[in-house]
């Protein structure tokens, strides 16, 4: 089945279509018979007691390999975090270049690790001016959008191990439409917004819904959260393809990427989220 949503996912067809698996050599049955002939019987019945090679011996995606190369990437995004918050400045290269970085990830057929990590630490430097700017003018909201974040993260993770939420077909088509309409006002408003249409720090975001002291923000920040949230679903379901169809372990750099992007997208909203709300106070 093929997901949409995050596109590391749905631009590499690794994630989504079933490879035709290991194949041995092309005389394998000459072959095999040759090599057996060099061993001994002892040599012989030793290799048949052995347990059978697993995923991380075949050179095959694990979970671990997964996680691991998440932390990996999470770790940068800290670096480069810790660098924008020192250095508000570099919030505007680190979005920028973090952008391309990201755009070109998302489309490479094969997964580079050194430009997943160069996204990282860029991203990492964007969010971490974004935090600092927004941290004072509103003392701590920096820790709060990292425990919304991960509370987010961990519940999602505990609904989708237990069966709870699935990405079906029905509900990836919807989610589908509605990253596409939210993807659209949030290009509108940034354009209103660069052209000095509207004057609120927020665009569209911060004006209240009529007949209401609600910013539209809110509303809007509690569906991208949703389809952030969802997202994640798409995401472990993908990685739990993967694994399952043995992709190569070097696939595994994709998956965390596509995790990074998400957990990336869902920290910015709730920030956002928690900057409008504190604002209207």
């Amino acid at each position: 089945m093929a997901l949409g949503g995050n596109p590391v996912f749905a631009n590499n067809k690794n994630f989504k279509e079933t490879p035709g698996g290991y194949r041995g050599p092309v005389n394998g049955g000459a072959d095999t018979m040759s090599a057996q002939a060099q061993f001994s019987a002892q040599q012989l019945q030793d290799l048949y007691n052995k347990p059978a090679a697993g995923p991380a011996q075949t050179g095959r995606m694990t979970y671990d390999d997964v996680i691991m190369k998440t932390v990996f990437t999470l770790g940068m995004v800290l670096v480069g975090a810790a660098l924008g918050w020192m250095i508000p400045v570099l919030m505007w290269p680190g979005m920028i270049v973090g952008l391309v970085l990201g755009l070109v990830n998302s489309f490479k057929k094969e997964p580079s690790s050194a430009l997943i990590l160069a996204y990282a630490l860029f991203e990492g430097m964007f969010l971490g001016g974004l935090t600092g700017i927004l941290e004072q003018q509103f003392p701590g909201i920096a820790i709060q959008a990292i425990l919304g974040t991960l509370s987010v993260f961990a519940v999602t993770l505990v609904l989708f191990r237990n069966g709870k939420v699935r990405a079906t077909p029905k509900m990836t088509r919807f989610f589908i439409i509605a990253l596409a309409g939210y993807a659209l006002f949030s290009l509108l408003n940034f354009g209103l917004m660069m052209f000095g249409v509207l004057d609120n720090p927020w665009g569209m975001r911060g004006m209240d819904i009529p007949g209401t002291n609600i910013p539209f923000g809110v509303v809007l920040g509690l569906l991208a959260i949703g389809l952030a949230a969802f997202s994640l679903i798409v995401d472990f379901t993908s990685i739990e393809q993967g694994v399952q169809r043995g992709l190569p372990t070097k696939y595994s750099w994709t998956a965390a990427f596509g995790l990074t992007v998400t957990l990336v997208w869902l920290y910015v909203e709730i920030l956002r989220l928690l900057a409008i709300l504190r604002g209207n106070d």
